[in-house]
């Protein structure tokens, strides 16, 4: 059987791109080595951009459900409280950013939710199946698959291997994955249950105020009484429920803090890689088979669901016949890891220095400053930057947001119109009240004029577009636009071009 997309890996990358190819009709096949689902909280902080996308790909109120925010810290010295501290300040949504804070949702919980998104499309993830081999040709790639002992030949028009550090295609592949692992610091993480803590908030304790960086921190997760145990390992002591207790009773003796059911536990080390390549013809890598990074700054995960976002509407358009815009995905997404990466590394480096600000976080971790720009470029908002929201409002008055309008596979051209008082809106089949029963033409393009006035007019017929009120002047405000100005958005949220 040929598929025109092969995935392995079924992680928050792969079930994201898998997600963006099906609901624009390509046949995906996704596969993982696992036999189970991950079950544990690890990429467990969802940054604002990654929260854009999950709007756009129909699962934000799920995942806003099931989530909560960053909690307020309170430290610990020696079993005395000291204080309260935030990572960073929350911050209220506003026209062009709806989704302005870190949301906090366990790395299981957030698959769970793109698997079942993912189910409404026909296609669900086949676990206990590991890609063992691959080979490649002009017209596409011949992987071998094995399940319970039995191999299958299976042959795609592309495949992605989104198979995490340790990627099997990566190393097919022969790609260098540069960078260093440094074992001279290890960090035990976990989840398990503490009672005795109020759930609401966060925790972090040190033995002595001249130690903070060997203490440990203990963060809520959403749901039932767990959190996130996160802590220095100076020993090889073995990841268990014992080791851990251990370090609370060592950092925090006076707290008699009881841990349990004990859920999942890892041992992380700085293992700070960059692959030399994205791409080898028609095979590609995205999240961590392509990039890894410390946890500082939460930036792992939603790096590679940003490379899926990426490359989910390229690969559709090169199997639709465009192979142009799949070109771009290793120039794009490479830049973009390369300096998340550097940051994270940074971050890193502030807590192992002991840096006073070390646990603070700043807009550059919302990456909503994600851009795709030309180093030529200049100017406010430009071919590549982020497209930003705006609410407006259609003929008959109701709201309407531009995410509303991006959200699905099209691309949208929007068109700034002069300011008159005298307006006349789309009405009949192309009235947004309707939306998203709109003029999407047949090469997929949804054109949108939008017009600054004070108060909407009779309706009249507008067949060629969709025609909206900028009745607060928010989206010109956020495009920079003037009347005449052409925006055309492409698929994943980005400008395309600029007129």
């Amino acid at each position: 059987m040929s598929e025109q997309v092969l995935i392995a890996g079924a992680g928050p990358t792969g079930l994201t791109l898998a997600l963006d190819l099906a609901r624009r009709g390509v046949d995906v096949r996704l596969v993982d080595r696992a036999d189970t689902p991950f079950q544990g909280s690890r990429g467990d902080g969802l940054q604002p951009r990654t929260l854009e996308v999950f709007d756009d790909l129909g699962v934000i109120d799920a995942v806003l459900a099931a989530g909560r925010g960053v909690p307020v810290m309170r430290a610990y010295i020696a079993g005395t409280f000291v204080g309260e501290r935030r990572v960073a300040e929350p911050a209220e949504p506003t026209p062009d950013v709806p989704y302005p804070n870190t949301w906090v949702l366990g790395q299981s919980d957030t698959e769970a939710i793109l698997r079942a998104r993912l189910a409404e499309f026909g296609v669900t993830v086949e676990f206990a199946t590991a890609l063992v081999d691959f080979t490649q040709n002009d017209s596409g790639v011949t992987a071998t698959l094995q399940r319970d002992g039995t191999s299958e030949s299976v042959r795609a028009s592309y495949l992605v291997g989104a198979d995490g550090g340790a990627s099997t295609v990566r190393k097919r592949l022969g790609i260098a994955f540069e960078g260093s692992t440094d074992d001279s610091i290890k960090m035990l993480l976990g989840d398990v249950r503490a009672d005795s803590l109020d759930h609401e908030y966060g925790y972090w304790f040190a033995a002595a105020a001249d130690q903070p960086m060997t203490g440990f921190a203990l963060s809520p997760l959403p749901g039932a009484r767990r959190f996130q145990f996160a802590a220095p390992l100076t020993d090889d002591r073995f990841p268990d429920l014992a080791a851990l207790q251990e370090l609370a009773d060592r950092h925090g003796p006076a707290t008699g803090l009881a841990l349990s059911d004990l859920s999942w536990i890892t041992v992380w080390r700085p293992n700070i890689r960059l692959a030399e390549r994205f791409r080898a013809d028609r095979v590609f890598l995205a999240g961590d088979a392509a990039h890894v990074h410390p946890p500082t700054g939460g930036q792992g995960l939603n790096t590679g669901v940003q490379d899926a976002y990426n490359l989910g509407w390229k690969l559709a358009a090169a199997l639709d016949g465009n192979p142009a815009p799949l070109d771009t995905y290793e120039s794009e997404r490479r830049t973009v890891a390369a300096r998340v990466l550097g940051l994270s590394t940074e971050l890193l480096d502030k807590l192992v220095d002991g840096d006073e600000d070390a646990m603070r976080r700043g807009p550059e971790t919302r990456q909503l400053d994600i851009t795709y720009r030309s180093p030529t470029d200049h100017g406010c908002l430009v071919a590549g930057d982020r497209a930003p929201d705006a609410p407006l409002h259609d003929r008959s008055g109701r709201p309407i947001r531009l995410f509303d309008l991006f959200r699905g596979p099209h691309a949208t051209l929007l068109r700034f119109a002069p300011t008159t008082d005298d307006i006349e809106f789309a009405a009949g089949p192309n009235s947004t009240s309707g939306f998203p029963a709109t003029p999407i033409d047949e090469s997929g393009l949804l054109t949108v004029e939008i017009r600054r006035v004070d108060a909407p007019s009779e309706p009249s017929a507008r067949p060629a577009s969709v025609t909206l009120v900028d009745t607060d002047g928010h989206a010109f405000t956020a495009f920079s636009a003037t009347a005449g100005t052409t925006i055309l958005i492409r698929p994943d949220g980005h400008l395309a071009h600029r007129w």
